[in-house]
Order: C-alpha cells, then sequence, then structure tokens
C-alpha cells in the first residue's frame, strides 16, 4: 500500500471529483454545433421529456442552473416580501439566497445529524405565522425523511420545494427523488454526478406551473423563439409578465442526454465506492461515514465523514494533510449562517449544523476511482490516527 510519506510529485493527483465524460458527449455537443441551433430549442425539449421519465416527473422545465431553478421556484409559487421560507444552514449558500432573490426571509432550521437532512421537528421549531414556503434539500445526495414533513406543511398551506441539486438517482421510498415532488430542481454543475458545465431542471407535477416556468425562463414570451421558429410563424411575440433570461442551450442540453444515459452505471459506481470506503474505514474508531437511512438510497454525490471530537488533529489541519499528499478532499458541508452575507439574518441555535460543519470532509469519490486511489485516501487517517 501506498504511504502518505511517498512525495506527493511521485504520484498521480487525486481531485475530490472528476466528471465521466467521453467522446459520446464531445460528439454530441459537435453536432449541436453543426446543427445551427445552439440556443434553447429542439435538444433542450428532449432532454426536458427524457428527464421527466428519467425521474418519474409528469414535467420538467430546463434552466441556466439550480439556483436559477429554486428562484423561478419560488417565483412560481407566489413567495415574496414579507414572507418566510424555512431553510437549512447545512446547504450551499444559494438555498437561501433563492428566498432572498423573491424579497422573502430565509429562517435557518437545524438538521439531522447522520444525514445531514432538515427533519418535521426542525422544521417545525422554527415555523412562524410568515412562514410560507420551506426548501428541503437532499443533501448531497442523500435523501431527506419528505413524508412527515409534507404531512406536517401540507395542511397548513405551507409550499415545499425539494432541492435535489445533488440527488439524481437518489431514491426515496423506493422513487426517484422528484417523482412525488411539487417542485423540485436539480443541478448540472460539474461536481454533480449528471453534468452539463452548467445548468439545471425544474420538475414538477402541476403542469400549469410548468407551461407558466416555460415562459418566465424566457422574458415571460409568449411563444418561444424555438416555437416560432418550428412553425414559421411571423406574428410577434407577447410578454405577458416580467420574467428572467433563465435558458439552457442546445449545446448543453446534448451533452445532459448522454450523460443521463450514463446515470445508472454513474450511481452504481459510486456506490461501490462508497461501500469499499466503509469497509477500509470502519477499523478505524470513531470515524462515522454518511449512510443511506431506513427511507432511501443515495447516489454518494457526496461521500462524507465525521470526525471524531477527540480526533488527534483538526479538520483544516487534516485537509492540509491530504494537500500535502496529493489528494484533494474538500471541508464538509458549508454552514450558511455563519458566512457574513447571511448576518443580517434572524439568528437560531444549530448544534448539530455547526458540529457537522466544522468537523467533516467529502472524501474524493468519482466513476474512474481505482482501489489504489482509495488506499492512498484512507492511508492517511491511518496515519494520522497512529494505525
Amino acid at each position: 500500500m501506498t504511504t502518505v510519506t511517498e512525495p506527493a510529485a511521485t504520484l498521480p493527483a487525486i481531485p475530490v471529483m472528476v466528471p465521466w465524460m467521453g467522446e459520446e458527449e464531445a460528439t454530441a455537443a459537435a453536432e449541436a454545433v453543426r446543427s445551427g441551433w445552439v440556443a434553447q430549442g429542439p435538444r433542450v425539449r428532449a432532454f426536458e421529456e427524457e428527464f421527466a421519465r428519467r425521474v418519474g416527473a409528469a414535467e420538467a422545465v430546463a434552466v441556466s442552473n439550480c439556483t436559477t431553478g429554486l428562484h423561478l421556484a419560488l417565483h412560481l409559487l407566489g413567495i415574496g416580501p414579507g414572507d418566510e421560507v424555512v431553510v437549512p444552514s447545512f446547504s450551499f449558500i444559494a438555498t437561501a439566497n433563492s428566498a432572498r432573490y423573491v424579497g422573502a426571509t430565509p429562517v435557518f432550521a437545524d438538521v439531522d445529524p447522520a444525514t445531514g437532512n432538515v427533519t418535521a421537528a426542525s422544521i417545525e421549531a422554527v415555523l412562524t405565522e410568515r412562514t410560507r414556503a420551506v426548501i428541503v434539500v437532499h443533501q448531497g445526495g442523500m435523501p431527506a425523511e419528505t413524508r412527515p414533513i409534507y404531512d406536517l406543511l401540507t395542511p397548513r398551506g405551507i409550499a415545499v420545494v425539494e432541492d435535489a441539486a445533488c440527488a439524481i438517482g437518489t431514491t426515496v421510498y423506493g422513487e426517484p427523488v422528484g417523482a412525488s415532488a411539487d417542485v423540485a430542481v436539480f443541478s448540472f454543475h460539474p461536481r454533480k454526478i449528471v453534468t452539463t458545465g452548467e445548468g439545471g431542471m425544474l420538475t414538477t407535477n402541476r403542469p400549469e406551473l410548468a407551461t407558466r416556468a416555460r415562459r418566465l425562463r424566457e422574458h415571460g414570451m409568449s411563444v418561444s423563439a424555438a416555437e416560432r421558429h418550428a412553425t414559421g410563424s411571423v406574428a410577434p411575440e407577447q410578454y405577458l409578465e416580467p420574467g428572467f433570461n433563465f435558458r439552457m442551450t442546445d449545446v448543453q442540453a446534448a451533452i445532459g442526454r448522454v450523460q443521463l444515459g450514463r446515470l445508472d452505471a454513474m450511481v452504481a459506481r459510486r456506490r461501490e465506492l462508497a461501500a469499499r470506503y466503509r469497509e477500509l474505514l470502519a477499523p478505524l474508531p470513531g470515524l462515522r461515514m454518511v449512510e443511506d437511512p431506513a427511507w432511501g438510497e443515495s447516489n454518494f454525490q457526496s461521500c462524507w465523514v465525521l470526525l471524531p471530537e477527540d480526533f488527534p488533529i483538526g479538520r483544516d489541519e487534516l485537509l492540509v494533510r491530504f494537500t500535502e499528499a496529493g489528494i484533494s478532499p474538500r471541508r464538509g458541508i458549508m454552514a450558511a449562517h455563519l458566512e457574513p452575507a447571511c448576518a443580517d439574518l434572524p439568528q437560531v441555535s444549530l448544534p448539530v449544523t455547526e458540529r457537522l460543519t466544522a468537523d467533516s470532509l467529502i472524501l474524493p469519490l468519482y466513476h474512474q476511482m481505482t482501489d489504489a486511489d482509495q488506499d492512498r485516501v484512507v492511508a492517511v487517517f491511518r496515519e494520522v490516527m497512529g494505525r
């Protein structure tokens, strides 16, 4: 086994994530370019239809990224100034920011220590008469326990948006994340399992929301440019309400369609790698790796490990040791409420969030990873722990 005392320069670097892309994606993108139609067009529509089928949702609407998708979802639901939106702090800051984009106030809820997700209990603890929506994040691809959350919120008329940025290929209660959601939003950022470079997808089982979302993502136009081209219409479009420029390009969609075809293989491989990490880490006392909850299976978009409180060194010093060994894990999920940008928001006690964000790290995990790569990662833990 390679030890971390070898000079890092003699070994290939191990990044936290490598997209699985090949000639098929390159060919699909080139065909889109050669077609002369590179803006939002027929490939976007085909990608939407294939994505909706894959996650079991009635409709899918492609957008420029997951953040704009969350913004659009809250706008569609009529959330605005004076409203509160409950969100986890234990998430990328875009989750909280999306509420601010519509003029609402994010209110932070704590998370379950095992999954890193909000729960019905943590949400109920921060509900007020001004709560109009809750964003439930399937953090790192770990499925949130959504049934109790809907049971809590639906009778109160509080909307639920599922932030599934990391969760394509994750299942909850035996079906894909997004299948039963009123509104869910996915990301195609390069660190996600399915990537188009940038991009996102809003899914919904409410056709009226999908119709309006397609209009709003393109400046509120009554007829899209692609539809006018397909029909040969010369009638001028109308702008029915103020909209946004949240479109995806056909080049991105062409790549996304190929990536979607790889999804089952990618999830299977990530779960295989996560299982091997768990086996390798099991003899090391106190380390806790995230694992499937009883209600679903993760795609392991993020494979994070929580350090015990008596770990020999701090998490940040551990990251330095990894870097010196030519390995690039990442700090655990951020806590948005600790960032300067959120200092003006209502502050609540979030002890689990603060523990997880301070003492966890995300391990390298990607389709092309070898046993030797994983052995190198685990060797750092062993050396630090004197094992």
